[in-house]
């Protein structure tokens, strides 16, 4: 940490190191600034940034649709619906939708969503309490922290794993192209010994011409 300086003093240190005089932070008096590479500088903010997004948990809202005399068995489809979407770290938003007389009778629209609430509490927390909006009646449930949690730790985990299987791939890519580019010279065939001609073979001796030889 340098202090205090002069901006054309700090401008002069960073010439000498080779690097650039970066303003980091201007709402400071005096601002603030640190030398570096700024090339380096702006990959590495732009990793970080990307890294945050990655692990960022985005959530949804998934919308499920009733009627008041929506019959038990559909009831229970619902709710299975609701239970994947919760479980996927998505907000749920129940509409009960009215018509005709219906609208006289909202209890039994609020009987099913309090059913639904309770069925779905150990997943979710009420965000919204059964409303009416015009001819519907609105509520918003969303998943509680602990599943938020847990989807955005599967998330990382399977970002890791694909990073992972990316990085395998494009190593034995890379090898690949190395063996083929730069062939190992002990994979080389070995050239087969060129075959004697028939006049080169070795001629019968006569026993006098072994004879001579031997005396």
């Amino acid at each position: 940490m340098l202090g205090v300086i002069q901006t054309q003093e700090a401008l002069r240190r960073a010439r000498e190191a080779g690097l650039d005089l970066v303003e980091v932070n201007p709402k400071t008096s005096p601002p603030v600034c640190k030398i570096l590479d700024f090339g380096k500088y702006k990959y590495e903010e732009k990793k970080k940034k990307s890294e945050a997004k990655r692990k960022a948990t985005v959530v949804e809202i998934k919308e499920v649709k009733l009627r008041p005399k929506t019959d038990d068995h559909d009831l229970n489809v619902k709710l299975r619906r609701a239970r994947d979407f919760l479980e996927s770290g998505n907000k749920v938003k129940f509409t009960v939708r009215f018509r005709g007389r219906e609208i006289t009778h909202p209890e039994r629209a609020r009987m099913q969503l309090d059913w639904l609430l309770e069925r779905l509490d150990d997943l979710s927390q009420i965000e919204l309490r059964p409303t009416m909006e015009g001819r519907t009646m609105v509520m918003i449930a969303s998943p509680r922290p602990q599943v938020l949690q847990r989807v955005q730790t599967e998330k990382a985990l399977k970002a890791k794993r694909e990073a992972a299987e990316k990085a395998a791939a494009e190593e034995a890519a890379e090898e690949k192209r190395h063996r083929e580019t730069d062939p190992d010279p002990d994979d080389e065939p070995e050239s087969a010994a060129e075959p004697r001609s028939e006049d080169s073979a070795a001629e019968p001796v006569s026993e006098d011409e072994a004879q001579d030889s031997a005396g």
